[in-house]
């Protein structure tokens, strides 16, 4: 399976994470976000930058294989609306911050995935680079990506 992951070029080599809070994790909790489109990665991206940065940066999309071989854990959208309706709101991030944190503690898969909270019927697949399976996740190709400036044109 194929994912895609937009950053900064510098970093388009690398699986490497921060260990940033982020939706799925708290801070410190280790996880890289991809998304199971190109076209889903770029609105995620766009949701968490200002006009500014990306007119300014220097973007490259990581095309990263999966081997079939590699368990994916599923958060499903009917899951986290018993949770809480708004589980997209940016305020209640505590909730899938938990669910994300105990899938990296428990180490039941390298992959974890969850609906898009952009588009719903989309999906993110989280990779946990602490998981022993990491190690059949791979970079197969990178290219270099540009936003079309239309989209953040307002800003």
């Amino acid at each position: 399976m194929l994912v895609y992951r937009i950053t900064q070029t510098k970093y388009a080599d690398s699986l490497n994470s921060p260990g940033i809070a982020a939706r799925w994790n708290s801070a410190g909790i280790r996880v890289l976000y991809t998304g199971g489109s190109l076209a889903l990665s770029c609105l995620e991206t766009l949701v968490h930058k200002n006009g500014a940065s990306i007119s300014a940066g220097d973007f490259s999309v990581s095309i990263i294989n999966i081997e079939d071989s590699v368990n994916i854990n599923e958060i499903t959208i009917e899951e986290l609306q018993q949770l809480n309706p708004q589980w997209t709101q940016a305020i209640n991030y505590s909730i899938t911050q938990e669910l994300g944190d105990k899938w990296v503690r428990e180490g039941k898969s390298a992959i974890l995935k969850v609906p898009s909270a952009i588009i719903d019927l989309e999906y993110n697949f989280l990779l946990n680079p602490e998981h022993v399976a990491f190690s059949k996740i791979k970079i197969v190709k990178i290219s270099k990506f540009m936003f079309d400036p239309r989209l953040k044109a307002n800003l």
